[in-house]
């Protein structure tokens, strides 16, 4: 029987790139040829977070990486099946020795399943790399030194890469993409930011030479954060382009500018990015449990009419019901935004974090677990460490979108409503709704609470539990976990 050809295998997973991509690199550094591979694994696809934008993101993100190798007869093959079922049909074929791959700071479902491929590998002897990601260490119990080693880690050179030509090696993919599935995939929105590594660069590119001046000015506003903001956070995401090529070159850049201010405030940011990363490395359980075990404990009735409401942009809250459209509608809307979204819903709807976790996940065309979760709750409360933010949507409304401009662009039923009414037009009067042809409660709903005293009542709920035993128990574990500092300085 004829000996299989060896090969080693290049696993795609949110790094579609073509440069500082350090497993694309060492496959290049071995003497046998390498495949590059991407799956869309259903087991993964169909869980609650995941939504069609995202796919769309990362298949287009893979037709642009593959044009960059199509002049080395490279391509990554796209297999619509689970992992061991992909590494099962390529070992059919051939021999694989080597696998290159990014660590995953995912889901509980995607950490299991790299344990099962793990598992794999060592039973048919395949070394398995797993490269370090953005800065996030795998494995460790607290924070002590995390800072210094990040810092290292994105100021350290930049890998080069360089492709030889794929020379003898053709793989039979059993598991194409679904033809249904593939239409859909090509149906790219208009609306969404382009995928692939070079629009990250543009917009990069764009933010440093020009749109980045007003970033911490306009950082709040959901009009102007559009372009003032860096934007890069889908490529971050979905790795079409990496932490420490996106930090080093703002460094670089903005060195000679007069005002480095903005420019640090972005540069922080980024650092932040990979703190929530890493926190959630240490601790997945934060997508499904509240991490402070105590606020278990604190019921929250589901009242399915707020969420449906929350969800669909109907709440009664222009800014609120604005940034849910513009969100379904783009993909992405600024932090502030972001954390006012889900203080309504967890504060002044009083919905368990848990009952909108996944929509916006699905939402953000920018979804990152290692950020989404974490955030969640610390938005939501549930940490017992953090500030508790309970953002009022009239008056946020009032100080970052005076005018109702981003209202009126995302709710244009309220485009007539004057100024001194766009914040809260139920306080019109049937005769100025009439003038303004939008009657409240059919053409734009009533607020479907009152803000106020929703506002007082989750206020001594949430900020009460905090002193309840359990939560402050918790509080010295987490601040031990999630901080640098020491278990025994800890105070609830």
């Amino acid at each position: 029987m004829k000996a299989k050809q060896k090969i080693n295998i290049v696993w795609l997973k949110r790094d579609i790139r073509s440069q500082d991509h350090l497993p694309l690199h060492l496959a290049e550094q071995r003497s046998l040829p390498y495949l590059i591979i991407f799956l869309f694994e259903p087991s993964i696809i169909s869980h609650p977070n995941t939504s069609l934008r995202h796919l769309q993101f990362q298949y287009h993100s893979i037709l642009q990486l593959n044009k960059k190798l199509q002049a080395q007869g490279r391509r990554a093959e796209i297999f619509f099946t689970e992992a061991l079922s992909a590494l099962g049909d390529i070992q059919e074929q051939y021999e694989i020795e080597e696998i290159f791959s990014y660590q995953e700071s995912g889901i509980q479902r995607t950490y299991d399943r790299d344990k099962a491929v793990a598992k794999y590998c060592t039973a048919n002897n395949i070394q398995w790399h797993q490269c370090q990601r953005d800065g996030i260490v795998r494995g460790i119990k607290n924070r002590c030194g995390w800072d210094k080693q990040w810092f290292a880690a994105i100021c350290a050179p930049m890998v080069k890469n360089e492709y030889s030509p794929l020379k003898s090696v053709t793989i039979e993919n059993r598991f194409p993409l679904p033809g249904d599935l593939l239409v859909q995939l090509q149906r790219y929105p208009a609306s969404f930011q382009p995928a692939g590594e070079d629009f990250a660069w543009k917009y990069l590119h764009s933010f440093v030479s020009e749109r980045g001046k007003n970033y911490s000015k306009h950082i709040s506003k959901p009009l102007e954060s559009r372009v003032s903001c860096g934007r890069i956070s889908p490529y971050l995401s979905w790795g079409n382009i990496s932490i420490k090529q996106a930090y080093q070159f703002v460094t670089e850049s903005t060195k000679n500018k007069g005002n480095k201010f903005p420019y640090q405030n972005f540069l922080t940011r980024l650092k932040w990015h990979c703190h929530f990363i890493q926190k959630f490395e240490v601790e997945c359980s934060y997508e499904t449990q509240c991490i402070n075990a105590g606020y278990e404990l604190l019921e929250h009735p589901e009242n399915q009419e707020y969420i449906s409401a929350w969800k669909q942009g109907e709440t009664g809250f222009p800014l609120v019901d604005a940034c849910m459209k513009c969100l379904m509608e783009t993909g992405w809307i600024n932090f502030r935004m972001r954390a006012m979204l889900v203080s309504v819903f967890c504060h002044h709807l009083y919905q368990d974090w848990r009952h909108g976790t996944y929509h916006l996940a699905q939402m953000f065309l920018d979804y990152e677990p290692g950020i989404h979760y974490p955030q969640f709750q610390m938005q939501a409360g549930t940490t017992g460490i953090n500030t508790i933010r309970m953002y009022n949507p009239v008056k946020q409304s009032q100080e970052h979108d005076p005018e109702g401009i981003f209202i009126k662009k995302w709710l244009p039923q309220l485009q007539n409503v004057p100024t001194a009414f766009i914040h809260e037009p139920h306080k019109m009067s049937l005769m100025e709704q009439e003038i303004c042809g939008v009657i409240i409660g059919k053409d734009y709903p009533a607020p479907v609470v009152d803000i106020n005293e929703a506002g007082k009542v989750a206020r001594k709920n949430i900020w009460g539990h905090r002193s309840h035993e359990a939560v402050r128990q918790e509080n010295k574990r987490i601040l031990f976990t999630h901080t640098k500092r020491k278990e025994e300085d800890a105070q609830p």
